[in-house]
């Protein structure tokens, strides 16, 4: 059975933060109930400039194996739906900014009133408390705040946005293992509570590394080192037909790697060169080992590199695109790419979940449309009849499934 069977969430989450919370949820087997505004919902169903606005690919990285109810909880009879949906869900998530759920009264106080064993979960930029609780925050900028930027680029260079979104997802993550372990404890005592995080402060977690090893206690800052993130050899190195993501990564750190990695390219010779005998030689005379190494990879592809090089026990990767990441045949043979069916785009292959539980196994569900789920849910939940349903969509309180059947 699905690990989280039984586990249901009321999903009032938006763009990623929330939203990759919920959907891990989900990929453990939880119910999770999208709840949208029924003109727009999620801003996320829009992004990335595509001419459809409801069912975006963004939208639909982050909101696999969900149900959608299309409700507006500005109005009197759609704030009282939601507040008679709160005692029968186990979880709350939102990651709206500072102050709205407030305004829309939903705060934790209200719902802990009508279901106290709820887990009530809220992810904001920086926190509900400090001097910059009411700032606004999207992944970078909680990025930036955490010290993402100041350790990404040229040694040369300025501060440089990092590639993943990882002050929204790395953020959304935490946030769900904080609910695991929060419904874990309410097994044990049958109370809910609150939880709060920071985006700024998750996104610091995934910092810490370099924070530690280069900062000695914040009496200094990180230095950038682009490429080179430690001693040579390490370092990305060109590989044909030369594309502008025609590279591969090595990452030998000691002794074994170090023979590893001349047997791997046929030059024993290094290994008795005295300019590269010694970790102090490699340092002092890495541009020229740099040559040496570039002069096997540009002969090869990255693939061809780095199978060879791996196989020697050396630790290393080709740079894989994002393209290249839909069909690699690595992630393929895994079963980590799912080939589904969905509206709008056709058949396209959708990347899957890290996390394999050999008791639990949940298969992947296509995103839903705006509102897809609304009539079901209500009927379900709330016991209300096609009349009601009607009077209710009439009325503008949810919205309307139909339109995308």
């Amino acid at each position: 059975m699905p690990a989280l069977d039984g586990v249901r969430v009321l999903d009032m989450t938006q763009y990623e933060a929330g939203t990759s919370c919920t959907q891990a949820l989900a990929w453990f087997g939880a119910d999770v109930v999208k709840v949208e505004a029924p003109e727009y919902g999620d801003p996320g169903r829009g992004v990335g400039r595509s001419a459809n606005k409801d069912y975006s690919a963004y939208f639909c990285a982050w909101n696999a194996n969900k149900r959608s109810l299309a409700l507006d909880l500005r109005s009197a009879e759609g704030h009282r739906l939601f507040m008679r949906l709160v005692p029968k869900f186990d979880v709350f998530v939102e990651n709206y900014g500072p102050g709205v759920v407030e305004r829309l009264d939903i705060g934790y106080d209200k719902l802990k009133a009508a279901n106290p064993g709820l887990i009530y979960a809220r992810i904001k930029g920086f926190g509900v408390t400090g001097r910059y609780a009411g700032f606004r925050s999207m992944d970078m900028v909680a990025q930036a705040a955490a010290g993402a930027f100041s350790i990404t680029g040229e040694a040369d260079g300025p501060p440089m946005m990092p590639g993943p979104t990882t002050g929204d997802s790395g953020t959304g993550v935490q946030a769900a293992m904080s609910i695991l372990a929060a419904y874990i404890q309410r097994l044990r005592s049958g109370e809910g509570q609150e939880i709060e995080l920071s985006m700024q402060e998750a996104m610091a977690y995934y910092v810490r590394t370099r924070a530690y090893i280069g900062s000695a206690w914040g009496t200094k800052a990180t230095p950038r080192s682009g490429n080179a993130g430690g001693l040579p050899p390490v370092n990305i190195y060109p590989c044909k037909p030369f594309g502008p993501n025609d590279y591969i990564y090595l990452m030998p750190v000691n002794q074994d790697h170090w023979d590893g990695l001349c047997a791997a390219i046929d030059r024993a010779d290094l290994l008795i060169d005295e300019r590269f005998a010694s970790t102090r030689g490699r340092i002092e005379n890495g541009a020229t080992l740099y040559e040496e190494v570039a002069s096997f990879t540009r002969a090869h592809t990255k693939y061809e590199a780095m199978e060879t090089i791996a196989a020697a026990g050396v630790p290393c990767s080709a740079c894989l695109d994002t393209g290249e990441l839909h069909h690699d045949r690595h992630l393929c043979e895994r079963g980590f790419v799912h080939e589904m069916e969905l509206p709008v785009h056709g058949k396209v292959p959708m990347l899957g979940f890290a996390p394999r539980l050999s008791a639990s196994r949940v298969e992947m569900q296509r995103p839903p449309r705006l509102g897809e789920h609304t009539d079901e849910v209500l009927a379900a939940e709330l016991g209300l009849g096609d009349n009601e349903l009607a009077s209710l969509r009439e009325a503008g309180v949810i919205g309307d499934a139909a339109r995308f059947a």
